[in-house]
């Protein structure tokens, strides 16, 4: 199983290395680098781990029966870590700089965990119709299906919640401002309740869905 952890560490630190660099430096098409980096890696190690590099992922994926509950425990540490040496990375390649989603001034508490939950939901459904399901085993799409959704999910709502869909993403660069930088680290909590539970749901839906599964 180190292979897995591996991958999921190598995956979900490139995703969050990617987001961290073009926040930090300005890019105008930070969205469609974020989903394009997701759509390698997970090409990259879908047919090692399962390409998960997010937790509500791995949550959905253990609850739809394809992962056991110690090695999805082991999954998201990885993924976790992954995002922390990540966050370091981009604090000493610019100098010093910080970054962590969070939601918009204009936009309350609710309403960023309801756009985090909406297209964390989105984003596990996906993985799970494309990457886990019967019918659709040995397809060759899964990846752009997978990057284009959190591409299309940073454009409608990065704006206001600030566009994470990963309680790795939402907490590893977190963590690392806090220490580092003395930045705030409440966003964290209403973002691990909406993705995890936007996770959960899309397990719930997938089985309906594909009830002889």
């Amino acid at each position: 199983m180190a292979k897995n952890y591996i991958t999921e560490f190598i995956g979900t630190f490139f995703l969050v290395f990617t987001i961290g660099m073009c926040v930090t430096t300005g890019q105008p098409l930070a969205p469609l680098a974020i989903g394009s980096a997701l759509m390698v890696m997970v090409y990259m190690g879908g047919h090692i781990s399962g390409g998960h590099y997010n937790p509500a992922v791995t949550l959905a994926v253990f609850l739809r029966g394809k992962i056991a509950g110690r090695e999805a425990g082991a999954y998201m540490l990885m993924q976790l870590c992954g995002a922390i040496v990540a966050a370091l990375l981009v604090f000493w390649l610019t100098g010093g700089k910080t970054f962590a989603p969070e939601p918009s001034t204009e936009m309350t508490k609710m309403g960023a965990a309801a756009a985090e939950f909406v297209f964390t939901f989105a984003l596990a459904l996906v993985v799970l119709n494309t990457a886990t399901a019967t019918e659709t085993a040995g397809n060759s799409y899964f990846g752009l299906a997978i990057g284009f959704t959190v591409a299309v999910g940073v454009f409608a709502v990065g704006g206001l919640s600030g566009g994470a869909f990963n309680p790795a993403v939402g907490s590893g660069p977190a963590i690392v401002r806090a220490l580092l930088a003395g930045g705030p680290v409440g966003q964290v909590w209403y973002y691990l309740v909406a993705q995890f539970v936007g996770g959960a749901a899309a397990a719930g839906v997938f089985k309906m869905q594909n009830p002889g599964d």
